[in-house]
């Protein structure tokens, strides 16, 4: 069964609504600037648009061109269904935040997210000349972000952050 645009992407926007109401309800910490309310405010501001957009059908007419091109240039061995396993391909993100949930304490948040990093961008079609690269440096990208402007360390484990 198909839900109609309207219907996903209002339903997407009232989560955003409730993230962004619920997220504004927290209390500020003090003497900081950034508090535990800007991050769900500004993801659920995040889907209101999006789901608005998607309400209103805003970006269908670029989809719908791109999709019309793929087949208009596509090789019949591209054109082929996937196989079965691609369907499985939806567990993944859950099954890496199960991971992450179980091995961040005791690996720690670099080696974790290296591993979560690489085994999403390998599953979902990634070269290793651009997986590799990725897996060394998102994790210290994001790690960066989250201690010295979020204030928020995440778990050091085997391999703590350098600085």
């Amino acid at each position: 069964m198909l839900l109609s645009d309207r219907i996903t992407g209002s339903t997407l926007a009232a989560l955003g609504a409730a993230a962004f109401f619920y997220g504004s309800k927290l209390p500020p910490v003090p003497g900081q600037q950034v508090g535990p309310s800007a991050f769900p405010m500004v993801v659920g501001a995040g889907l209101v648009l999006c789901g608005g957009l998607i309400v209103f059908g805003i970006g269908r007419h670029f989809e719908e061109v791109a999709e019309a091109d793929v087949v208009a240039h596509a090789t019949a061995e591209e054109l082929k269904p996937l196989p079965a396993w691609h369907n499985w391909l939806a567990l993944l993100p859950p099954a890496l935040l199960v991971f992450y949930a179980l091995a961040s304490e005791t690996l720690g948040f670099l080696p974790t997210a290296a591993i979560m990093v690489l085994v999403a961008s390998f599953a979902f079609g990634a070269k290793p000349k651009l997986a590799v690269p990725l897996a060394i440096v998102a994790p210290f990208v994001i790690n960066m972000i989250f201690l010295k402007l979020l204030r928020v360390p995440l778990p050091s484990g085997i391999l703590p952050f350098p600085w």
